[in-house]
Order: C-alpha cells, then structure tokens, then sequence
C-alpha cells in the first residue's frame, strides 16, 4: 500500500518544506560508547541508549512520510574487534528489541530488513531476525534497514560474485544491473547521509548507494540525537543545491 504522508506534525519551528522531504535517509550511529563513559556507565549501557533513540527516531521518521531508513549498525571490522562482553551485551539487546518491537512494528507499518551478513550470527540471533524480517505487515509505511556486519566494499565484491555466479554477460552489466545485485535492491539510493559523533569519514557505509546523497555531520553524539537534530539535518538538506551530478 502507499505509505501516509506527513501524519505528524514537525517538532521544531524550522521552515521544513513537507513536499520536499527525503525519501531515504541514512545514519553512521557513531557515539554510543563515548555517551556511556561521558555518563559513567559501560558500553552496554550507551548500546541500550542507542537502541532507546533509534526507536525514536524510526517512529518519528514514520510518522512525517519518510519512506526509507538505514542505520549503521555494526561493521564488518567493528564487531569482531570489540570485547566478549561487549558483543555478548550486543546480541542480547537484539534480543530485547525483538521482543519489544515484534508487535508494534507489526501494528505502525514498519518493515524490517537487514543489510549485511548476519549468517555470521549466533544461531538465536539469527533466528529473530529473520522473524522481523519475515513479518507480513497490513500495510507498510517506511521500510528500515539495519546494516549488520555490513561493508560497503564487501556488499560490492559479493555483488559481482553474484553476478559472475549467475553468468550475466559482460555487456549487460551496467550500474542498473549491479544496484539489483546489491542488499538495498527495489529501494532508492539515499538521499540523506546522516553521521552524528564527531567523525568526517563514510566508514565504508554504502559506498555506491551515496553517490549522489547529501552527508551531515554533527558533533551530537547519537543517543542524544533526537528528532529535532534530524528535523535540523532535513532543514540543512534542503537548503542543497541537488544537481545529481549535472
């Protein structure tokens, strides 16, 4: 079914133009562990903090017509770098996300995909998450896509071993053809890069995807970035020049 449009209202009082709103917005959550030691806390911790603000902001994005979300979750490097504990606490918060948020994403039209291989997973692990992805929904408002032991460069290189797999000529191999080889295949390119805590680099975070998107960078460490930070990064959006490459 279409999604709805605009069914809330904004909660800043920024001149945001509703018509002109991104269809696909994507965020490098970086900050969660230096919000934990800011506050005193473990790591698990700022991941349950991250987790909180990413409800919040799936929902709010929702709920203003936004019609596609992805979210940096955990890297291909990253989560084989960090402690025992910290990627045992990881995994036990998807857990806790599953059984929080089975039922209303089900109820608010929230699809749920993951990009990336999670077969690397813990069996458990693995097992809610192909049941949040495998729910039918009554009707589907934003499709969110969490990238979970994700590369950019290795969603491209098992792409064209898919491609090389499935015998496709060479002259029919054009960026169409590979963009339907990849994890984000039947949704738009993002049209909004968002990375909060500090850091100016893409992280190897889909690197075809954003080649024409806009990138925001914000010092705000992502628990703290609320809807109104994203209603400003919108605001800041559309101020763009969007020449796509012309």
């Amino acid at each position: 079914m279409t999604a709805k449009k605009n069914i809330a209202p904004f909660v800043t009082h920024l001149p945001i133009d509703k018509t002109k709103l991104p269809k696909h917005i994507a965020i490098i959550m970086d900050g969660n562990r230096r919000w934990a030691v800011k506050h005193g806390l473990p790591p698990t911790k700022g991941h349950e903090a991250g987790a909180k603000n990413l409800e919040n902001i799936v929902n709010y994005c929702r709920d203003i017509g936004i019609t596609n979300i992805t979210v940096y979750a955990l890297s291909t490097e990253n989560w084989r770098k960090r402690s025992v504990d910290e990627v045992r606490g990881i995994f036990n918060l998807f857990r806790q996300i599953y059984f929080k948020w089975k039922n209303d994403y089900h109820k608010s039209g929230v699809k749920f995909f993951v990009l990336g291989n999670f077969q690397a997973f813990p069996l458990r692990v693995r097992d809610l998450l192909k049941k949040m992805m495998d729910q039918i929904l009554d009707e589907e408002r934003i499709k969110f896509n969490v990238a979970l032991n994700y590369g950019g460069r290795d969603e491209i290189v098992t792409a064209i071993q898919n491609i090389i797999k499935d015998k496709v000529a060479a002259r029919d191999i054009n960026e169409k053809l590979i963009s339907s080889y990849l994890y984000t295949t039947g949704q738009p390119d993002p049209d909004l890069v968002i990375r909060p805590g500090g850091e100016f680099r893409l992280s190897n975070f889909l690197l075809w995807q954003m080649s024409y998107a806009e990138l925001y960078f914000t010092d705000i460490l992502w628990p703290d970035f609320t809807p109104v930070e994203l209603e400003k990064a919108i605001y800041w959006y559309q101020q763009r020049d969007r020449r796509m490459g012309k």
